[in-house]
């Protein structure tokens, strides 16, 4: 059995054979988490997790690049963001449904900012949206689900969520007494960015960039995350692993990442499957 951890099966590259994606899935024997990125994607994730009796599972939130208005032209996706204000209020009502597990995709994105002369104001609606977010995930005790990626060559974008953070963390709530629970997806950053993470307690998960990344750093990467804080994800339909680069991803290719994450770590590909679906359980309590 494997967990897909973080896939958007609720987003229009499915919007023909959803539910038949998810079900193919299921009978090859791998569970789904669909993540939201804004409110609309958000509904449709609650939508689908309850069209299955178990084995699919909803995260709402607002992703940051849909903080403010861009085009956002990449090797699998060309789209205009609409921007969203994060609404509390509406976000918890969807969070209470009990197919939904964690709050996210929310966090930064520096990487493609809109050229104008001045980014901070569209950085600090980012940091705003991420701690109203992260405030979600710890009054309903749920697990946050966090986005982030820096500008090319600049690490300062991780050193601004950590400070959030520890910020938050450190603020006492009756609301909120349980600690947070929280993973990075789809990390791509530096060991030393990532170790900040760990030390933490951050679960880090991991897709098809492994399978192609031709830097060494992911290798760097998977190593350093111990077996019990390591999760996987396809964040379909983006980020297709080998040997099926060019068509759709989907969840049911997560057996994909499991075999690239057993080969660089150098255990099974049962072990994997075991250890990364224990760890999901136990962060989503699934």
């Amino acid at each position: 059995m494997l967990i897909d951890t973080h896939a958007h099966v609720n987003f229009r590259a499915f919007k023909d054979d959803a539910k038949e994606v998810l079900q193919r899935a299921l009978e090859s024997g791998i569970q789904v988490i669909n993540v939201g990125s804004q409110i609309d994607t958000s509904r449709q994730t609650v939508e689908l997790a309850n069209q299955f009796a178990s084995g699919v599972y909803a995260v709402v939130g607002l992703h940051p690049e849909h903080t403010h208005s861009q085009f956002v032209d990449e090797e699998e996706t060309h789209f205009k963001t609409r921007e969203e204000v994060f609404d509390y209020d509406a976000y918890k009502k969807l969070a209470l449904d009990p197919k939904v597990v964690g709050i996210g995709e929310c966090g930064l994105d520096y990487y493609r900012l809109p050229e104008v002369q001045d980014s901070e104001p569209i950085k600090q609606k980012q940091r705003d949206a991420f701690r109203a977010q992260l405030r979600l995930a710890k009054e309903l005790d749920k697990v946050l689900v966090i986005h982030s990626r820096p500008a090319k060559g600049d690490e300062s974008l991780y050193d601004d969520l950590l400070g959030i953070l520890d910020e938050e963390n450190n603020q006492p709530s009756a609301l909120s007494p349980q600690p947070l629970r929280f993973e990075i997806h789809s990390f791509t950053g530096s060991p030393q960015a990532l170790q900040k993470f760990l030390d933490r307690g951050a679960y880090v998960s991991f897709n098809g960039i492994t399978t192609f990344d031709k830097t060494g750093n992911m290798e760097q990467l998977v190593k350093m995350v111990p077996l019990d804080r390591i999760l996987l994800e396809t964040d379909c339909p983006y980020l297709t692993p080998v040997p099926n680069r060019g068509k759709r991803n989907e969840p049911a290719y997560v057996q994909y990442v499991a075999g690239k994450v057993a080969e660089l770590k150098g255990v099974s590909v049962e072990e994997i499957a075991a250890r990364t679906t224990e760890n999901a359980r136990r962060l989503f309590r699934l």
